[in-house]
């Protein structure tokens, strides 16, 4: 059973930040390249947590019948050990917000999927996205399965906040994490995923599992993100996973050293005047980049920083419109400190003249 809608504005979050800060006061501070930066005490954050009485991350934003419904992974303090897996982001359900617009009331619809109703999946629901097709509503989240290995799953609304039923088996032929659905002008839709590390893309070559599998060196070609058509009932596959060119200017694919560009998960990908904008998180340097092309099945071609790196380790965001503006909505760890405790936050995105968008730095100099 859902618990009750708790309805949050703004401005009450920062009643609940003491008791946060006092709730992890003996956990131990985790470091960003923004914690370190020698200036941090003369910036101040340039948005706030959306909600506070709960720990989101990893949020896919969308328009449905007029509102913003974001989907969010919903963190948890389970105390499993931190490492580079990311083992420690042990999530177990998720929640869904909404709100009539930006800066405006957000209601917490409660919990929406719990891992207990999801027959295939073991452990850790991370990332997750929804669409609308067919008069319904779906939700699509990655989660390892009995053999812990990453699958992408689906479950099945008839509301956009939810409650959703889960099919009883991962969508086949889908692998990794961080699914990501987009809509086409023509109505199709296409599944982008991918993530390394933890997310396991290193272990698949030609949609085969490896176990054994290595991470590359950095003279190695960077591993590329996947995409795939649906099917028509939005539970299946239409094609087989193919791999996403993302190059640099000169039409060439990144090497895992250049890991201030290469792609490492987090992919989400919206159109804006014709051209498909594919953007993605750099993981261990900490930025989300995009990419532009004529293509969803790409080739994308480099263009720069997004957003520069938050405070904490990981960051993963989407694009959206919604009543004339372009936002964007991402997370840090302002309210915990906590590398595996995140926050929800959105900020206004500007376009160029060209179609390029200017970066944004989610601090502000006092």
């Amino acid at each position: 059973m859902n618990k009750p809608l708790q309805r949050i504005t703004l401005p009450a979050l920062f009643s609940g930040l003491a008791l946060l800060a006092c709730g992890n006061a003996g956990e131990q501070k985790t470091t960003s390249p923004a914690d370190n930066d020698t200036t941090r005490k003369e910036k101040t954050y340039l948005s706030q947590p959306l909600v506070s009485h709960i720990y989101t991350a990893d949020p896919s934003a969308h328009v449905f019948n007029g509102r913003l419904y974001v989907y969010p992974s919903h963190d948890t303090a389970t105390g499993t050990p931190e490492d580079d897996m990311g083992s420690h982001f042990n999530m177990m359900d998720y929640r869904v917000l909404s709100m009539d617009s930006v800066g405006g009331t957000v209601t917490d619809h409660g919990v929406a999927l719990h891992i207990k109703d999801v027959p295939w999946a073991g452990r850790q629901m991370w990332a997750p996205d929804a669409a609308y097709a067919n008069g319904k509503y779906y939700l699509y989240f990655p989660a390892k399965d009995k053999k812990n290995i990453f699958r992408i799953g689906v479950a099945v609304s008839e509301k956009p906040e939810g409650p959703f039923k889960a099919e009883r088996e991962p969508i086949k032929g889908t692998y990794s994490i961080d699914p990501a659905v987009f809509l086409d002008d023509d109505g199709s839709f296409y599944m982008f995923a991918g993530g390394i590390w933890g997310g396991q893309l290193q272990h698949w070559d030609n949609n085969q599992y490896n176990p054994s599998a290595k991470l590359r060196n950095k003279n190695e070609t960077a591993f590329l993100p996947r995409v795939a058509k649906l099917n028509s009932n939005m539970k299946e596959l239409a094609e087989p996973m193919r791999e996403i060119k993302l190059v640099d200017a000169a039409g060439k694919l990144f090497t895992e050293g250049d890991n201030d560009k290469r792609f490492f998960e987090a992919a989400w990908v919206h159109k804006y005047n014709g051209k498909y904008y594919f953007s993605y998180s750099t993981g261990d340097t900490h930025n989300i980049c995009y990419a532009m092309g004529d293509s969803p099945y790409g080739p994308f071609v480099y263009q720069g920083i997004l957003l520069k790196p938050v405070q904490g380790w990981t960051n993963h965001h989407s694009v959206v419109q919604h009543n004339g503006k372009w936002y964007l909505f991402y997370h840090d760890v302002q309210l915990s400190g906590q590398t595996y405790l995140r926050n929800v936050k959105v900020t206004e995105l500007t376009y160029n003249a060209d179609g390029t968008i200017q970066t944004i730095d989610p601090f502000k100099t006092k």
